[in-house]
């Protein structure tokens, strides 16, 4: 289940050019729950300034931040500040970014409950 979890971890930094902006994606657990969808727990962290890239993701994403804080731009909607200690919700299917913003690096634990055999993320344009 584990070597799953990387490959899915694999696929977000592929997906979103993350490795070559310093992004930080530690897997936690991936969970066949509910049927039909996969449910994958993950720590991303951002330096400051750096965008996670436009992408989205085959299911509805939910995270919080954990430090630092983000902005967060979701397609068809004004810029959103998640600070420290605060939540967020991303619907299934739906273009956004993040950027890490405020003086410190950004810390965010993300959930993602994707449909099953989807890759977690791809690019938009």
């Amino acid at each position: 289940m584990l070597k799953k979890t990387l490959i899915a971890a694999a696929l977000i930094v592929i997906a979103t050019g993350a490795d070559a902006q310093g992004i930080k994606r530690t897997p936690l657990q991936k969970v066949d729950f509910p049927a039909g969808f996969e449910t994958v727990t993950a720590i991303a962290e951002l330096p400051v300034g750096v965008a996670a890239g436009r992408h989205t993701h085959p299911g509805a994403e939910t995270g919080y931040v954990i430090e630092g804080e983000l902005e967060l731009l979701i397609e068809g909607k004004p810029p959103q500040k998640v600070k420290a200690g605060e939540s967020y919700q991303i619907p299934a299917g739906t273009v956004h970014d993040a950027k890490s913003t405020g003086d410190k690096p950004l810390k965010v634990l993300g959930v993602y409950i994707i449909t099953k055999g989807e890759p977690l993320a791809k690019p938009a344009p």
